[in-house]
């Protein structure tokens, strides 16, 4: 008996390997934001050290979004993934393993340029291999990662009790060092088949238009609060009286809203000619929000909890709006990359800083008002990159190579 090899089999494996890599993309960092307590006790840092962890990952995004193009040109999209799903692999494991608070802080940053790349090259590895699927397979795409971390936070702390939380944190890396496997195979089909068609080319435009800075400056500010919020959430809410337990389900909460935000933002922008709308609502949540844990932060945990979780909605209106603003694959490819490397870029400064801030006052409360008043911020981005397109040119920062 031979096993199949044709084009359907080698398609499921494509399609198994992005739904292994897109479930795993925040489940190091949601599963190992409920276990940096236990962790910090047990290696002995505190909250400059557990901030830095949640500075990590975002600027290894941000670095990432501008390296993996690069690497891609390089070497290809499949083995820039099979190199990205083995650094997450081999970062999980050696964070679990870690001895001191700095080989924690190295593995992280293996770990989290692995998931870097795997954002970037996930969605053209869906437009190369489902041509014909990209919209639904972008949707799963994104579903899939807020289940996974939504789920993490509740695996990892029941887990924890059981077996302890370096067991707890590597549990992800099953799941990564298949779908590196996975990756690996389809490379090497792939080589067999031939390099891939390049795209069509794409009109350049400045990169500081009024929409690129808009876009940026939304995904800046969002990412600012997202991550923030997934390395403090608990022991914000632990240091309000909310026990561990209700931390970890306050943080899949959060989380999970993002399947909602999921399958009604992106078609609601693509209604709405100016969708400015949903950034004043998401504005108001978060002012909501962060009034509540100033005011009451355990008596209205859930709905606090709630309205971060629809008010961080502004992230897939950006992806949305990366779509909808530009004409073709590459010229979307290029605005993501400088949206989203400038993006996580300044949004890694927030969950080190405000997490040094908590450490300095010895309070949450300036934390809050920091986070709300630059939502501020928020409103004037939103403004610029929501605006309806008065050409239909494509949109490329400058200096972008021209393919073809």
């Amino acid at each position: 008996m031979t096993v199949a090899t044709g084009p359907d089999s080698q398609q499921r494996g494509v399609l198994t390997a992005v739904v292994l890599t897109a479930l795993n993309l925040r489940t190091a960092v949601t599963g190992f934001s409920v276990l940096v307590g236990t962790a910090g006790d047990a290696l002995r840092f505190g909250n400059l050290v557990a901030g830095a962890i949640g500075t990590i990952v975002t600027a290894c995004f941000a670095v990432a979004a501008f390296a993996a193009p690069a690497l891609v040109r390089r070497i290809g999209l499949e083995r820039t993934a099979a190199l990205a799903l083995t650094a997450t692999t081999v970062g999980i494991v050696v964070r679990a393993l870690a001895w001191s608070p700095a080989v924690l802080l190295g593995a992280s940053v293996v770990l989290f340029a692995g998931v870097g790349a795997s954002n970037v090259v996930l969605i053209p590895i869906v437009k190369t291999h489902f041509p014909d699927r990209v919209r639904t397979l972008s949707t799963v795409y994104m579903v899939l990662l807020q289940v996974g971390q939504l789920i993490a936070p509740l695996v990892a702390l029941g887990l924890a009790a059981v077996a302890g939380w370096r067991t707890a944190s590597a549990v992800w890396a099953l799941f990564t060092a298949v779908a590196a496997l996975l990756w690996v195979r389809v490379a090497r089909d792939r080589a067999a088949r031939g390099p891939a068609p390049v795209g069509p080319a794409a009109r350049r435009v400045h990169g500081r238009s009024p929409l690129a800075l808009g876009l940026i400056g939304l995904m800046a500010m969002t990412s600012l609060h997202v991550y923030t919020l997934i390395t403090w959430l608990p022991t914000m809410f632990g240091d309000a009286g909310v026990g561990e337990t209700g931390s970890a389900f306050l943080l899949s909460w959060f989380a999970g809203l993002g399947l909602l935000a999921a399958f009604v933002v992106p078609p609601l922008a693509g209604r709405l000619a100016n969708p400015y709308p949903v950034v004043v609502v998401c504005a108001v949540l978060m002012a909501v929000g962060y009034l509540g844990m100033l005011t009451g932060p355990a008596a209205g945990a859930l709905a606090w909890a709630t309205a971060f979780g629809l008010g961080v909605s502004t992230f897939p209106l950006c992806l949305t709006l990366i779509g909808l603003r530009t004409s073709d694959a590459p010229s979307a490819s290029a605005l993501s990359g400088l949206v989203q490397g400038i993006g996580y870029g300044i949004g890694c400064l927030g969950p080190l800083a405000l997490g040094a801030l908590d450490q300095a006052t010895g309070s949450w409360d300036a934390t809050y008002l920091v986070l709300a008043a630059t939502l501020l911020v928020t409103l004037a981005a939103g403004w610029w990159a929501c605006r309806p397109p008065r050409t239909s040119a494509p949109v490329v920062p400058a200096g972008t190579a021209r393919q073809g």
